[in-house]
């Protein structure tokens, strides 16, 4: 059984004022930090009011994805050809929403993000394509989404992305959420999240991610620390010639650097190996 837990946002919805204890806790606006933007070598920048950097697009290629970290999420595309449905929570610049756009023209894509303004700006700034039969951008808390018995089984790729504007962490890291995540996805479905590996938040995510998931693996950490780890609705053998071929395949449509994917998920099972 599921267990319904209100993210910081959305407590902030609902929280009842002095007095009100007894009363039915009515809805009101969440406060979010301020959006800011900057540039640098021709690569815009998305931030929540620190130097904490959110997302990133350059300018003159908006379909590609600029974060190495960014590009891991992808990893799910050495095991999956042709999913049919992708959703990304916590939606960033845009850049993996876009990428799957254009990359899966077969594919229905969802994006979910609580801030409206995150959305606006990801209209305006940040070049994302309006809603049509196959793009969604849904404004409402990602905990909702996932808790959704509409939703459950339904996902083929499930990439999770959800820092507020402290960046000490993602803003959902529970059993309970990650288990919901699960219920999601489809029987060879898979999940890709975005951790802090020398963050305390990254063991309890992590530990929380072994709770929902049968098989979990990362991939090698890059930037400030950041780690995508994986989660597998189903434990798969892995082939590793056969995924560097699929590998080739994916680099050579995509130009994505997936040889350090696959090399990663074969360092993560030797250390595994040798425990």
């Amino acid at each position: 059984m599921l267990i319904k837990r209100n993210s910081m946002e959305a407590q902030a919805n609902r929280r009842a004022g002095p007095g009100k204890a007894k009363a039915e806790p009515k809805p009101r606006k969440a406060k979010f930090a301020p959006i800011t933007l900057s540039e640098q070598d021709g690569v815009v920048f998305l931030h929540f009011g620190t130097e904490w950097i959110q997302g990133a697009m350059r300018v003159r290629k908006p379909d590609w994805i600029e974060l190495e970290y960014a590009q891991q999420m992808m990893a799910w595309m050495l095991f999956i050809e042709k999913p049919e449905r992708i959703v990304q929570l916590g939606l960033g610049t845009a850049a993996l929403t876009k990428f799957c756009y254009r990359q899966f023209p077969e594919a229905q894509i969802t994006a979910v993000d609580l801030n409206p303004s995150v959305i606006a700006v990801c209209r305006t700034m940040f070049r994302l394509p309006d809603d049509d039969e196959r793009l969604a951008v849904l404004e409402m808390d990602a905990l909702d989404f996932v808790n959704d018995p509409s939703n459950h089984g339904t996902v083929d790729a499930l990439q999770v992305d959800l820092y507020d504007a402290t960046a000490k962490g993602p803003v959902l890291d529970t059993a309970e959420f990650y288990e919901a995540c699960s219920a999601c996805l489809t029987p060879q479905g898979i999940l890709t999240v975005n951790l802090f590996g020398d963050h305390p938040s990254y063991t309890r995510n992590y530990k929380s991610m072994r709770h929902a998931f049968p098989d979990t693996m990362c991939l090698a950490p890059v930037h400030e620390g950041n780690v995508v780890a994986i989660g597998f609705k189903t434990p798969r053998e892995l082939d590793f010639a056969a995924l560097h071929e699929r590998a080739k395949q994916i680099t050579g449509a995509t130009k994505l650097p997936t040889k350090s994917w696959v090399n990663g998920l074969k360092a993560w099972q030797t250390a595994r190996q040798a425990k």
